[in-house]
């Protein structure tokens, strides 16, 4: 059975999207993201997840099992993980034996986060997909059949996992809607929210996962991971200017516009309309922009409204060092937190 909670205090963690800044390329950002891996390690977060991205010139998380490799590799504790893997895009089987290849490499380091959605454009979606294109609503079938993938009792099924079978790799439900929470609580089976980009459903998606958990092998109660928005900085000044670069990021993602991620800017007014203004402010609900003081304030607060078990944050920082110090202030922000 999962044991989730560190020796004292809320695990807290990092989902990386390995977003590629303008004049920076993705070998840069593959760097940097390890970088950061070591950084949090050593600040004691509990995971290091990426996400899986398809055709976005800005994010070159396209292959989380390749990066998974590299970044498990070039760290000793942390664990490492898909936040997520978009399940329709790949056969179980595939799936089950690249996780456990990397779970038979780093033992008891390794996470199975997965997603429902494509991760890219209909397009491209399409050109994964191929005439699996709606394989989406085969999402609850192919988690059973990853479960079974990795079950020591399937040694005696015609079609087996190997590497994969009988290792302990954790699932993850990942989430931006009910849908998914219904069906992480059926399961039994952890679940975390992308409150990072749709925040309205959050509190409706904890309260559906919650009522309709069912104890399961590897889960006793409920465990919740809320994803979100962190710029911290020394002064909520600073970390106001370092978050318009994640302003222009989600107004990318509004507007259809996509670019690589851009430096921090002093004024937004002349970047977007009223109308584009609202809807990223929407997106970036839960979003955590400030200096320590009011961070800490803030976070105790969200903590306390959805009583999550455990924080993951993302920072879309143009600068490398910015983003590290920003994990810094946040891990003493998070440390004194209680479980």
């Amino acid at each position: 059975m999962m044991s989730e909670n560190p020796p004292s205090g809320l695990p807290f963690s990092v989902l990386d999207l390995a977003t590629v800044g303008e004049g920076h390329t993705p070998a840069d950002t593959f760097r940097n993201s390890l970088d950061l891996a070591r950084h949090v390690e050593r600040l004691g977060y509990t995971r290091f997840w990426v996400s899986e991205h398809h055709n976005m010139a800005g994010v070159a998380s396209s292959a989380p099992p390749v990066l998974i490799g590299y970044l498990a590799g070039g760290t000793q504790t942390i664990r490492v993980g898909s936040g997520g893997i978009m399940l329709p895009n790949h056969s179980p089987l595939v799936v089950a034996e690249q996780m456990g290849t990397l779970a038979t490499l780093y033992p008891g380091r390794i996470d199975l986060g997965l997603g429902r959605a494509p991760g890219t454009d209909p397009v491209a979606s399409r050109a994964i997909r191929g005439v699996r294109f709606d394989a989406g609503q085969d999402f609850p079938r192919d988690i059973q059949q990853l479960q079974a993938y990795f079950s020591a009792d399937n040694r005696h099924a015609p079609v087996r996992a190997i590497p994969g079978e009988g290792l302990d790799i954790p699932i993850y439900i990942l989430g931006s809607s009910t849908e998914s929470a219904y069906l992480a609580g059926l399961l039994g089976l952890p679940y975390a929210f992308a409150s990072h980009f749709a925040p309205t459903q959050l509190f409706a998606a904890l309260k559906r996962y919650r009522d309709n958990f069912r104890p399961s092998a590897v889960l006793a109660e409920p465990y919740a991971i809320a994803c979100v928005n962190v710029v911290a900085a020394d002064t909520d000044a600073e970390a106001e200017h370092l978050g318009t670069t994640l302003q222009q990021l989600m107004l990318g993602v509004v507007t259809g516009k996509r670019q690589l991620m851009q430096p921090p800017v002093d004024s937004m007014d002349h970047l977007w309309s009223p109308a584009e203004r609202q809807y990223v402010e929407q997106m970036l609900a839960v979003s955590f922009i400030s200096g320590p003081e009011r961070l800490e304030k803030d976070i105790a607060h969200f903590l306390q409204q959805t009583q999550v078990n455990e924080l993951m944050a993302v920072s879309h920082i143009y600068d490398h060092q910015a983003r590290l110090k920003s994990y810094e202030l946040l891990a003493g922000v998070l440390r004194g937190v209680p479980a």
